[in-house]
C-alpha cells in the first residue's frame, strides 16, 4: 500500500462517541437506547407531500447555490417575524443541515491558530470542526454556574487570537436556556472587538417555559453575529439534512464560495418542503416532549440523581459524580449489565454527568428508568454512592 502524508488536521479528528455508544446499543440485543437526539416522530405529511409536488413539476435540476429565491425569502420572513432578527435574502445560505453551516462558517472565518471560545458542556461537533479548521477550542466551563455564562470567566479567556464564541441555547446536552445576563456578558465581552458570535439556535423552537433569548436580537452587533439553523429538530426532519445560515454580507460573500465548492447546493426537491416546514407549527411535538420530560425528571428524582431542569430541547444531563466512575465506564457498564444506553458526559466536556435523550417513546423512557434504577442498585451494592 502506498504510504503518504495526509492533511495533518485529519489526524486530530475523532469518531463521534455519541454514535459509538448508539452503535453499541444497537449491537446489544434488547438494549434501550436514550442516546441520539433523533425525534421518533415522522416528518409531518404536509411537508413530505411537497416533495411529491416537486417531482410532479420535474424540480430535479440544478438550483442556485444558496437555495431557491422563494425559500430564501421565506427564511428571511420567518426570522424577521418569528425571531426578530433583521436579515435580508442576500445574507442567507441554505445548507446541508446545521453541520455544514457551522463548518463553512468556521472555515470562512478562521486562520491557523485562531481560538474559538465554547461554553461547556457543549456538542462535541464544535471541537472537531475547529480542529479541522486548524484552530483551537478554548473551553468556558459553566457547570459551577448553573450552565450560565460568568462574565469574569469569559473575559479572562479572550485573547488577541480569539476569533469567535459559539452559543447553543437551548443547549445540547443540558437543555438549559441562556438567560439575559449570560447574553449580556457575551455582548459586552465582544463589543468593539473583532470577534464573531455563532448562534447555534437549532433548538430555539423547542422551549417549554422560558422564551428563548438569542444573541441575534442584539442589533448593534449584527455585523459580528452569525445564525446557524436547522429543519431537523423542530420538524422531525433529521434525515433530510437541511438547514440555513444567516451571515453579515461581507462574510456571506466569502462563505457562499466555500458552500459552492463543498456541496454545490442542497437538493432541489426539498426546497418546497422546507418552505412548508416554516409554516408548520411544531407545538404538537413540543407538547409531547414536555410530557416525556416530566416522566424522565420524575424518574431521575426518584432514583436520586441530581440535575438542572432542562428548559428546552429534549435532553437532561444528570450528575453521576457520587458513584466514582468515569462517564465512559458508567455508560459502558450500564449497557453491558442492564442493557440501557446513555451518552457519557466526557463527549460534551463534563465527565461528571451523562446525557439522556427523551425524544423517544414513553414506553422506552419508563423502561429505561427501571433499568437505570437497577444499575444504580448494583453500584450501591458495590459500596458506591
Amino acid at each position: 500500500m502506498m504510504q503518504c502524508s495526509l492533511n495533518q488536521a485529519v489526524y486530530q479528528a475523532g469518531r463521534s462517541a455519541i454514535r459509538e455508544y448508539a452503535n453499541l446499543a444497537r449491537e446489544t440485543e434488547g438494549c434501550i437506547s436514550l442516546t441520539l437526539g433523533e425525534p421518533d416522530f415522522d416528518t409531518p405529511v404536509n411537508i413530505t407531500e411537497k416533495v411529491n409536488k416537486a417531482f410532479e413539476h420535474h424540480e430535479t435540476h440544478y438550483i442556485k447555490n444558496n437555495g431557491t429565491q422563494q425559500l430564501l425569502q421565506e427564511i428571511a420572513d420567518f426570522e424577521n417575524k418569528q425571531n426578530g432578527m433583521h436579515c435580508s435574502v442576500d445574507q442567507i445560505i441554505v445548507t446541508a443541515g446545521a453541520t455544514e453551516g457551522i463548518f463553512l462558517t468556521l472555515f470562512t472565518l478562521m486562520n491557523p491558530g485562531d481560538e474559538v471560545i465554547v461554553p461547556m458542556p457543549a456538542f462535541g461537533l464544535y471541537e472537531q470542526i475547529v480542529h479541522l479548521c486548524r484552530g483551537t477550542v478554548v473551553p468556558l466551563y459553566t457547570s459551577e454556574d448553573d450552565f450560565q455564562i460568568n462574565p469574569e470567566k469569559l473575559n479572562a479567556l479572550i485573547t488577541p487570537k480569539t476569533k469567535a464564541v459559539i452559543l447553543n441555547s437551548p443547549n445540547n446536552p443540558t437543555g438549559c436556556i441562556l438567560n439575559r445576563s449570560s447574553m449580556d456578558a457575551v455582548h459586552d465581552a465582544v463589543k468593539r472587538k473583532e470577534i464573531f458570535v455563532l448562534c447555534d439556535d437549532v433548538y430555539r423552537q423547542l422551549s417549554y417555559e422560558s422564551p428563548v433569548i438569542s444573541f441575534t436580537e442584539y442589533d448593534d452587533l449584527a455585523e459580528q453575529t452569525i445564525l446557524i439553523q436547522s429543519f431537523s429538530k423542530p420538524y422531525a426532519m433529521t434525515g433530510w439534512r437541511m438547514g440555513y445560515t444567516v451571515l453579515p454580507k461581507a462574510v456571506k460573500e466569502r462563505a457562499e464560495l466555500v458552500h459552492q465548492y463543498m456541496i454545490t447546493s442542497t437538493p432541489a426537491p426539498f426546497q418546497r418542503a422546507c418552505i412548508e416546514a416554516l409554516h408548520t407549527d411544531p407545538t404538537p411535538f413540543l407538547k409531547e416532549y414536555q410530557k416525556r420530560r416530566e416522566i424522565i425528571l420524575h424518574g431521575l428524582s426518584e432514583i436520586g440523581l441530581t440535575y438542572i431542569k432542562p428548559q428546552g430541547a429534549f435532553y437532561v444531563f444528570p450528575s453521576i459524580a457520587k458513584y466514582g466512575l468515569t462517564s465512559a465506564d458508567f455508560c459502558t457498564r450500564m449497557i453491558k449489565e442492564v442493557k440501557l444506553a446513555a451518552v457519557p458526559g466526557f463527549c460534551f466536556g463534563d465527565d461528571r454527568c451523562i446525557r439522556l435523550s427523551y425524544c423517544c417513546s414513553e414506553e422506552n423512557i419508563r423502561e429505561g428508568l427501571k433499568r437505570l434504577q437497577e444499575f444504580i442498585n448494583i453500584l450501591k451494592e458495590e459500596g458506591r454512592g
